[in-house]
């Protein structure tokens, strides 16, 4: 039996939008982000991995990609100070967040929420392609699941 792998994309915060935030120096809400040392662990949105220890770091509202809409919210995110390559594979789940528990919140191309799945990390990839299964769904928002912070998004590639 053969199967076939849902083909998608992750999408960390765009290049652009960590650019403009630090040529102004303000973020999705207006407000200047907070410069920080990492402790490490810190979730980096622009790279997709973990924070090591003594990295220097900015802490911003963001606004995840979305249609303009209700259901489009400002959000707390980590990114690195200065520009990075960012991830090294944009087909592949972020290695470094493999393993940890995640929602992934479905939306249609209104940005509207279609559905959502809790996922405890060991198979990432069955929950994505279930809940890219279905037509309506247009992206997927991976959250964590204690703060509630946007990580990524995945759409299909």
């Amino acid at each position: 039996m053969t199967t076939t792998r849902t083909r998608y994309v992750i999408r960390p915060v765009a290049g652009e939008v960590l650019a403009d935030l630090r040529r102004t120096g303000r973020d999705a809400s207006g407000q200047p982000p907070e410069q920080c040392c990492a402790e490490g662990g810190e979730p980096l949105r622009c790279c997709l991995r973990d924070a090591t220890p003594g990295e220097a770091l900015l802490l911003f509202g963001y606004a995840p990609p979305l249609p303009p809409g209700p259901y489009r919210e400002v959000g707390p995110i980590f990114a690195h100070a200065v520009d990075c390559p960012g991830p090294a594979d944009l087909t592949a789940y972020p290695a470094d967040w493999r393993g940890r528990p995640q929602v992934l919140r479905a939306y249609d191309r209104r940005g509207r929420i279609v559905g959502g799945r809790r996922h405890d990390g060991g198979d990432p990839e069955a929950v994505i392609a279930e809940l890219l299964a279905d037509p309506t769904v247009d992206r997927l928002h991976s959250r964590n699941v204690v703060y509630g912070c946007y990580m990524f998004a995945v759409v299909r590639g």
